[in-house]
């Protein structure tokens, strides 16, 4: 895995599962976090792992330090801060369409939320968008509160997941009125630590006897649940 810190997080299993089925396509793929901390010259393990998995693709990559050194054919790299909604703009600006999306920056919860908001959008329907390290999510030493978890309005990763699994039922729930994140998300993969978010229309109608069940269950209150185009 050249060098990486994916595979003693036991990853590489679950990214040849969701990758391999797209490895020859041509794609812009963005890996957050390049690693080597300061130092300009270190860092790009994973980069250079997915030149050579992904051959016709153009791989990325963002660090809040400069690591323009590791460049090579077919590797950028951009410098600026994934908790900086300006900057994720310009970003995807300049990538242009996003095919995969690696979240292996920070592990902070306010910016893996920042980030998955501002880039999920960007990403082409097919897309794929991963967030690794969600253990972090669970220590203080990240500034996170483990009572928060359940609570799905704090900045924790693990709590924004959950909000996605409750929008990818949302035509069964006649009191959500759905997001955009709702209505462009068709699944989400969990395994220890890591998740795999795919984007694509979740528009499918409700069968209809399960929607006569939702009208029956709600009638007392004269909710009803309807179709989506």
């Amino acid at each position: 895995a050249c060098g990486t810190d994916k595979s003693a997080h036991g990853y590489i299993p679950y990214y040849q599962q969701h990758f391999e089925p797209i490895r020859k396509r041509k794609l812009n793929i963005l890996e957050i976090g390049i690693g080597g901390y300061s130092d300009p010259k270190e860092g790009g393990n994973s980069l250079r792992m997915w030149k050579t998995y992904f051959p016709e693709s153009t791989i990325y990559g963002l660090d809040i330090y400069d690591k323009s050194q590791i460049e090579e054919s077919r590797i950028k790299t951009l410098t600026g801060n994934q908790n900086d909604p300006g900057f994720l703009k310009y970003l995807s600006d300049r990538i242009g369409n996003l095919d995969i999306v690696i979240d292996d920056g920070s592990h902070v919860g306010e910016h893996i939320i920042t980030s998955f908001s501002c880039l999920f959008p960007r990403l082409q329907d097919g897309g794929i968008y991963v967030i690794e390290d969600l253990h972090t999510s669970y220590w203080e030493h990240f500034g996170e509160k483990p009572e928060d978890l359940n609570e799905i309005n704090q900045p924790t990763a693990i709590s924004m997941l959950k909000t996605i699994v409750d929008g990818l039922n949302y035509q069964f729930n006649p009191k959500r009125s759905p997001s955009y994140f709702d209505e462009n998300i068709v699944s989400i993969h969990f395994y220890r630590g890591i998740a795999f978010i795919y984007k694509g229309k979740n528009r499918a109608s409700v069968p209809e006897h399960v929607r006569h069940e939702a009208q029956a269950a709600n009638k007392n209150n004269g909710t009803e649940i309807s179709e989506t185009d």
